[in-house]
């Protein structure tokens, strides 16, 4: 058995721990970086950060937006800045000024305000500050360099209007039209868009079988959500927003975030209550979809929390008639409870391995064992019990024999670490063999600038079972090929509507396809199949996409009523 003082040596020695100098940032938060640009020797960016970082529309009188100038390679800031801000949401310009700042660091305190009733949301924006000497046209307040602890008192330009009064993702613009010295114009403007989100929360409710009203409210991060719908079949929540599925915009999307609140007093959405995803019909990854139990007394929080990789995936599996529509849609299922295993351990720092406040809890479902791709929970909370937000991560796994058996430091070496947005991650780890397993988890920081006060090493010992044999993975049963010779005549003109309908019913009765009970829709049946599943369809004959692929499309039309599937 280790002592502590010695497992946190060894995990020293498994970790690789280095200055972090971040390259880059996804947009989706209440940060955002952008792609540097070349600039003499130094490769410059431009950093958007609000704070507080998550606002929520009507909670706050006011909030700062902090625009940062740097160098990339050396983390330093340029100074005597003239930047051009504008501010768009929705395609509407909301606010568009120039602003001076000495030191690289800009910061604007913006101050809501409804009301506006101008054709054009920009004219409704007024704007704090005086003209600069040197920089013509430049806002400027003389006062106190701003830092993060004085922003009530340092000297700041303002503006005041229809910004932060709507949730969802708002745009920054920001050209740089003069660096280092106020006077020296660049020859060809340095242009960067970043991107924050706003929350607003949208309640609704619905009636139970027994005719019970429960209150749900969903905070969005991205737009206006609607249509919303309860299921008494199945408990299932189910609502739409505008979204944009062309490849280039999903390129540009790091996160959706969506959260669903459900009062915990509602059994199907208790604590200890796990739930399925589904995103235009197509089922996400377990870890887009996580359960909040901690941050409210009363309620349940699920987060959507759909990355740039599951957009392209959903993208991939609906075809590229998906890439004209205009609309995400969400839907949310409870599961059965299930009992979980859990052990929890407090970090140290890794220098003089005093304790900061950082408590990690790992918990996983006891019916996964051996020779399986555990779902194991990681929850990271501060010293009040509060979920930390933002939150850099990675975790080794190692056997009773010090083998390595997992790693994970996240997808970009720029930007070490695993995202945790909410203080919560799930990870699915394959364990070879029963017995013990050593989880070391490092943890870098907090948002854009791994703020260091969580950071910190610490480890788990946790025994695995030889896991339940219902919980294996089941053995897929093949397609038979004529489907796929049906599917690829459909595509081709050669066989008509009904026939490949026929193919597709014998799939469902021989259990290769699973519908779930509530999938068939009301629809007109096969005459409404759009010219897109024939693409996917000529694909999966090719081998261009995978069974499931082809399936979940399937199951789409089939829950949207456009494809009738008699029982």
């Amino acid at each position: 058995m280790y002592s502590k003082f010695t497992l946190f040596i060894s995990i020293i020695g498994i970790f690789s721990i280095a200055t972090v100098l971040p390259d880059a940032f996804g947009h989706g938060l209440g940060g955002d970086q952008a792609e540097p640009l070349t600039f003499g020797d130094m490769e410059v960016t431009v950093r958007t950060q609000l704070s507080p970082s998550d606002i929520t529309v009507g909670e706050l009188d006011s909030a700062n937006m902090q625009i940062r100038f740097f160098d990339t390679l050396t983390d330093k800031n340029l100074d005597k800045v003239t930047y051009r801000i504008e501010v768009w949401q929705s395609g509407e310009l909301l606010a568009r000024n120039l602003f001076y700042d000495l030191d690289g660091r800009l910061d604007v305190k913006i101050k809501p305000k409804t009301g506006c009733n101008e054709s054009l949301l920009e004219k409704c924006s007024i704007y704090g500050g005086s003209e600069h000497v040197s920089a013509p046209g430049a806002l400027f307040v003389q006062g106190a360099a701003c830092t993060d602890d004085n922003l009530e008192i340092c000297g700041r330009p303002s503006i005041t209007g229809p910004i932060f009064v709507k949730g969802g993702l708002y745009k920054i613009r920001v050209d740089i039209e003069a660096a280092t010295s106020p006077r020296t114009v660049l020859a060809n403007l340095l242009s960067y868009e970043t991107f924050v989100s706003v929350a607003q929360e949208q309640k609704f409710s619905f009636q139970t079988a027994n005719a019970e009203e429960i209150p749900v409210v969903i905070k969005t991060y991205y737009d206006d959500v609607d249509n919303f719908e309860f299921d008494t079949s199945d408990n299932s929540i189910s609502f739409d927003m505008p979204f944009d599925w062309s490849p280039d915009y999903v390129n540009l999307v790091q996160v959706v975030h969506e959260e669903v609140r459900v009062p915990k007093s509602f059994a199907p959405y208790a604590d200890g209550k796990q739930f399925k995803g589904y995103v235009n019909g197509v089922e996400i990854d377990q870890r887009a979809l996580l359960n909040d139990p901690y941050s409210s007394e009363d309620s349940n929080i699920v987060h959507f929390l759909i990355t740039k990789n599951e957009l392209e995936k959903i993208n991939k599996t609906l075809g590229p008639s998906n890439y004209d529509n205009q609309q995400m849609d969400l839907k949310l299922v409870p599961l059965a409870e299930i009992s979980k295993s859990s052990t929890e351990f407090y970090l140290v720092d890794t220098k003089s391995f005093e304790q900061v406040p950082t408590t990690v809890n790992i918990s996983w479902d006891g019916k996964y064992g051996a020779n399986q791709n555990v779902p194991f929970e990681f929850t990271f909370f501060n010293e009040n019990r509060d979920l930390i937000k933002d939150l850099k991560y990675a975790y080794v796994v190692l056997d009773e024999f010090d083998n390595e058996i997992a790693r994970n430091d996240g997808d970009d070496p720029l930007n070490p670490g695993i995202t945790s947005i909410e203080g919560l991650d799930i990870q699915k780890i394959f364990v070879p063999s029963a017995g013990q397993i050593r989880v070391d988890i490092l943890v870098y920081g907090t948002g854009l600038d791994y703020d260091p006060k969580y950071a910190g090493i610490g480890s788990a010992i946790i025994e695995i079972g030889p896991g339940s044999p219902t919980t294996s993975i089941p053995e897929k049963t093949p397609i038979p090929s004529w489907i796929k010779n049906n599917a690829e005549w459909w595509a081709a003109g050669q066989i008509d509507d009904g026939s490949f309908v026929q193919g597709i019913q014998y799939l469902i009765k021989e259990n290769v396809l699973k519908i779930p009970p509530t999938s068939q829709g009301i629809g007109s049946g096969s005459s409404d199949i759009p010219g897109w599943i024939k693409n996917n369809a000529e694909w999966w004959a090719a081998g261009q996409i995978d069974d499931d692929s082809f399936i979940q499309g399937i199951q789409y039309l089939i829950k949207e009523g456009i494809m009738r599937i008699q029982s």
